[in-house]
């Protein structure tokens, strides 16, 4: 239904947390390389437990391969940097919802090929810097998942 595209992860838990949110929502999870972990780490396979075989999980080169290979309906980026709310946006089915590493979130260079409007935040307290990628992940994905009445869910 959806497409969560993790660019560039860093830290294992948090792809796994995703790889368990992707199996529980129907969404399907790509990573763009380079990855900062081997897709076997320990912590990749605890955080995701054993949803990697529900999951749907594609890597891709680049995000140039992702949106050949994919076409998503639309593409929005997730960031701090944005200045629409996530809240705002009529999402579709085929959509896709882009986030960045957890060190660094996503590339200026990336953010400037996007229209504004694709450009979507999470709002949080002044001086707050960024909530943690998979909490993130879960909130924009549910939000969209919502406005499709949970479509597939018991």
């Amino acid at each position: 239904m959806f497409h969560i595209v993790l660019y560039e992860p860093e830290i294992p838990p948090n792809t796994g947390n995703i790889i368990r949110l992707s199996a529980n929502s129907g969404s399907k999870l790509h990573l763009i390389h380079p990855l900062g972990f081997e897709l076997d780490d320990k912590r990749l396979r605890r955080a995701g437990l054993d949803y990697h075989e529900w999951a749907q999980v594609e890597e891709h080169h680049s995000l140039d391969d992702f949106l050949a290979a994919v076409r998503p309906v639309s593409l929005y980026a997730c960031t701090t940097r944005g200045r629409r709310l996530y809240s705002e946006v009529e999402y579709q089915p085929g959509d896709a919802l882009l986030f960045g590493p957890e060190s660094r979130g996503l590339p200026q260079s990336l953010l400037d090929k996007m229209l504004p409007e694709q450009r979507l935040r999470i709002p949080m307290l002044p001086d707050s810097r960024s909530l943690n990628l998979s909490n993130a992940a879960s909130l924009i994905l549910y939000e969209a998942w919502r406005q499709q009445d949970f479509a597939g869910a018991s």
